[in-house]
């Protein structure tokens, strides 16, 4: 099947080079150029030019769209996500407006062990249908590869039920998904801390691994959650069973999270509000990926993470949604490209690839997804037409996803 994209505004986010990452300087360039053609067969990028130097035959294809002067991205990478869940907490909402941080809500037995409340109470099937409407919804605004985490169970039964989900969510959709074990979200009610972690390495884990459910585990290394000491059993159990670990860390204090991450290899650290200058520097030279949440900065006025200042040291930088019910209810990854412009400080450029080829690196996906490069897979967006790609992060609110295109097909 050979699809061929005709009439392209401006073709952007192209990748010659087939990096895995791009660090410090390199996030400056997002190779473009306008009135562009670009051909897909059999669901990968074959090659791509401009419109003014297109063979005089044609170029053979099975079909062809016409994007009438629109843009072509590379669609959203979304590395960190818990979009399924049970049901909303804008009562949570009202407290927070009221006065009451995200740790004293905790503390009064809501936040998360609230969502876990709602989610025993859903089978798997009436799970699935609900996380799938989140799914579809982020897949029109432009996501094609997005990272899912379990947590909201917190008991083997109802982890295993989530992670089953997600496992469904991956056989059904289009989207490419990668599964993450969070168990270690919070304390399950009626555990004590030390019994619960017993209960994640000694049960969680092999049961896990045995149905080959999760690709990554994770653990939420903060302030009143896991010590860093706990974080580091959780993730040598995980290994065990071939569990990469991805690490929340540094939400709500510089909690040893960026140092434990670092030194199992974890391939991503996520978060970090309350990152130090210090961490900054434990993170150069190594292949773990800095990925900052600024949605949930936004919704929780919390601080933001200093993207800024790790891209000038020379990281590299993702960013992530965090879609959840309770500190970010939103997926759109256009809006956190636009708050990586206003509220970190990135360059245009910058958070795009910081949403694309860096967020698929935070997946260990960049080497299929992230950018349009021959032999990658076809996963873009065609936008209305646009002056410029400075325009998607400007514009932050309009909507501009005309056509989404996963794995060289339409599906919107």
């Amino acid at each position: 099947m050979r699809l061929l994209i005709t009439n392209i505004g401006i073709l952007a986010g192209l990748d010659k080079e087939q990096k895995l990452r791009l660090c410090g300087s390199e996030m400056k360039q997002f190779s473009t150029i306008e009135n562009a053609w670009l051909l897909i067969e059999d669901s990968r990028f074959k090659d791509w030019g401009k419109m003014s130097e297109m063979p005089s035959e044609g170029i053979p294809s099975d079909k062809t769209i016409d994007a009438g002067g629109g843009a072509v991205l590379p669609s959203w990478c979304d590395p960190h996500t818990h979009i399924v869940f049970a049901g909303s907490r804008e009562g949570e909402f009202v407290d927070k407006i009221c006065g009451l941080s995200y740790a004293e809500i905790a503390k009064r037995g809501g936040g998360i062990l609230n969502s876990a409340d709602l989610l025993h109470t859903l089978s798997e099937d009436e799970l699935y249908s609900s996380a799938m409407r989140r799914v579809d919804e982020i897949i029109r605004k432009g996501t094609g590869c997005v990272e899912i985490k379990s947590g909201y169970g917190l008991n083997t039964e109802d982890e295993l039920k989530m992670l089953r989900v997600i496992r469904r969510i991956k056989e059904t959709t289009p989207l490419k998904v990668k599964s993450t074990f969070l168990g270690a979200h919070a304390v399950g009610r009626g555990y004590s801390q030390p019994d619960y972690v017993d209960l994640v390495v000694n049960e969680m884990i092999p049961e896990v691994g045995k149905e080959h459910l999760a690709d990554y585990v994770d653990v939420f290394c903060d302030e009143g959650f896991f010590t860093p000491e706990e974080t580091a059993r959780i993730l040598e159990a995980a290994s065990r069973w071939g569990m990469m670990p991805k690490i929340h860390a540094d939400e709500l204090a510089s909690s040893g999270g960026v140092e434990v991450g670092v030194k199992h290899g974890a391939l991503s650290v996520d978060h970090l509000e309350s990152m130090t200058v210090e961490e900054i520097e434990l993170l150069r030279g190594t292949s773990t990926m800095p990925t900052v949440l600024p949605g949930t900065s936004f919704f929780l006025n919390l601080p933001y993470g200093k993207a800024r200042q790790m891209v000038d040291a020379g990281l590299a930088v993702a960013v992530a949604s965090d879609y959840n019910p309770g500190s970010t209810p939103s997926g759109d990854m256009k809006f956190i490209v636009s708050l990586a412009c206003i509220k970190l400080r990135l360059l245009p450029a910058e958070a795009l690839n910081a949403a694309t080829i860096n967020s698929a690196c935070a997946m260990g996906e960049s080497k299929d997804y992230g950018s349009i490069a021959v032999g990658k897979v076809a996963n873009v967006f065609i936008t209305d037409p646009i002056p410029s790609i400075s325009y998607i992060p400007y514009a932050y609110t309009t909507p501009v996803v005309r056509k989404v295109i996963l794995s060289g097909k339409e599906v919107v």
